[in-house]
């Protein structure tokens, strides 16, 4: 293992030795429950959902903004925090992110109502957003060769796993009641992590940083967040309100402030600024059609999992702990799909993640008949087999797809690129969750329906799933399809 020297040192004229191989996987361990508090909390509100809106009276929208907001914070927010680590260094970003995270856990906690919990959930997004940037540009100068490429799998295996792990934790914390907190439980457990993350990554996270980042770029932050809010929020509320004209202005208006942005940020790279984002990384296949697939899985995944939830509770009746039992059993098979595809990367390359995809399409067309076919009477015992199948092949692309995509990337740029991709991954989640205002909320009612309603909005959002997966599966065809990394140059 070896330390990236270029980015390392603290004080001028000093190299940090790297860390010990204790130190190292402590490292790994630290970063990686940052990374997977992050995560759960992207989905452990799913099968608290139809609980938190009995508890405080929330609208259909404020089902969608108690999830979106947070996805949406962070998504919007990751691009300026890897830079914030560039700038000022990863160890320090890290922990005041970590730290601001925790405390918004606990404003989760003791929210009473939905707009104090729709504020504490985007102040928990903008927290994380500063934290896990650093987590894969610390990855990638802590490790290398082989390593490197274990660190990636075991980050891609938290990534997947977590993001259906989060809806079992949550249902399982939300009906037992523990000392009669219902689901105020699922944001407490991040207050003891998040301490211990602190406390360890003080100890054992060493500092690194860019030398080449200069200063923050103001206007770039503005411009995208502004673009992305644009796109976003008609997503969110324009299925509800039966499309008005605005909803469509808004989005081609966020549209087109994205593209300022790429002009804005080009201009910037010419004349020798410090832009927000390094547009040479884009040049490279891998990391481009990686970072598209990497934001469309992201889509798919904040749609299926939010409607999947939404269908096991008020469409088919069950408690939210027989609801984390389809979640658990996704969750055992992501984690297989996930140790084979990195068993077989080395080898299959692309090829892996394509057979995942491949799979979990065909998964989710059994779903589809079996739902159609069943309606409310569809048992878990019969969704079992295509549950299964569904988690092993997302688990087969979640876990390569990130060492394919940006494991090659230079060292200089481990920053950047760790802030796009967490970027594409966070922000497709969020898009995801907003469209199910559009796919799943169809009419207002939709939110409060129970039984062949719901069923029938959910049979209506697999068709958009399995598309998305099909184009997902095109898109790794930029990946490498060899084993040498002379590819990625």
């Amino acid at each position: 293992m070896s330390r990236d020297t270029r980015n390392a040192p603290s004080r001028p004229g000093t190299t940090p030795a790297g860390p010990s191989h204790r130190g190292s996987q402590i490292v790994l361990a630290v970063v990686l429950v940052g990374e997977l508090m992050a995560v759960l909390d992207a989905s452990v509100v799913d099968t608290a959902l139809p609980t938190i809106q009995a508890d405080t009276g929330a609208s259909a929208a404020g089902l969608q903004w108690t999830h979106a907001a947070y996805a949406l914070a962070l998504g919007i927010g990751l691009i300026t925090g890897n830079r914030l680590g560039d700038l000022y260094g990863r160890k320090r970003t890290f922990l005041l992110g970590t730290g601001a995270f925790t405390a918004a856990s606990l404003l989760c906690a003791l929210a009473t109502g939905p707009a104090t919990l729709i504020a504490a959930r985007a102040m928990q997004g903008a927290g994380a957003a500063v934290m896990i940037p650093q987590v894969l540009a610390t990855l990638h100068v802590t490790f290398s060769g082989s390593d490197r490429a274990k660190a990636f799998g075991l980050y891609g295996t938290v990534m997947s796993v977590g993001s259906v792990a989060g809806p079992a934790l949550g249902g399982i914390l939300t009906q037992a009641d523990l000392f009669g907190l219902g689901w105020h439980a699922i944001f407490l457990i991040n207050v003891p992590l998040g301490i211990a993350a602190v406390v360890l990554g003080h100890r054992y996270l060493t500092e690194s940083r860019d030398r080449q980042a200069q200063r923050l770029d103001p206007l770039g932050m503005v411009l995208s967040a502004l673009g992305l809010l644009l796109i976003a929020y008609p997503l969110s509320t324009g299925g509800a309100l039966h499309w008005p004209w605005w909803t469509f202005t808004a989005t081609a208006g966020g549209l087109a402030v994205l593209v300022g942005l790429v002009f804005q940020q080009r201009a910037k790279t010419r004349k020798g600024g410090s832009p927000l984002m390094v547009l040479s990384l884009f040049s490279g296949r891998p990391f481009s059609g990686g970072l598209i697939a990497q934001l469309v899985l992201g889509v798919l995944s904040g749609l299926f999992f939010m409607c999947w939830t939404l269908f096991m509770q008020q469409g088919l009746g069950l408690s939210p702990s027989r609801a984390a039992i389809g979640f658990l059993l996704l969750t055992l098979a992501e984690i297989a799909g996930a140790w084979l595809a990195m068993a077989a990367v080395a080898r299959h390359q692309r090829r892996a993640p394509q057979a995942g995809a491949l799979l979990a399409t065909l998964a989710l067309a059994v779903f589809h008949q079996l739902a159609s076919a069943y309606g409310t009477g569809l048992s878990m015992t019969a969704m079992a087999l295509p549950v299964l199948a569904l988690g092993l092949g997302l688990g087969m692309i979640g876990a390569p797809l990130t060492d394919l995509t940006i494991g090659g990337v230079d060292d200089a740029h481990a920053g950047s690129a760790s802030g796009l991709f967490n970027t594409a991954t966070h922000l497709g989640i969020a898009l995801g969750v907003v469209l199910t205002g559009a796919a799943f909320f169809a009419h207002d009612q939709t939110a409060t329906a129970r039984g062949a309603d719901v069923v029938d909005a959910f049979t209506a959002t697999l068709p958009y799933v399995i598309s998305g997966l099909l184009i997902t599966w095109a898109l790794m065809f930029c990946l490498p399809r060899a084993t040498s990394r002379s590819l990625w140059r």
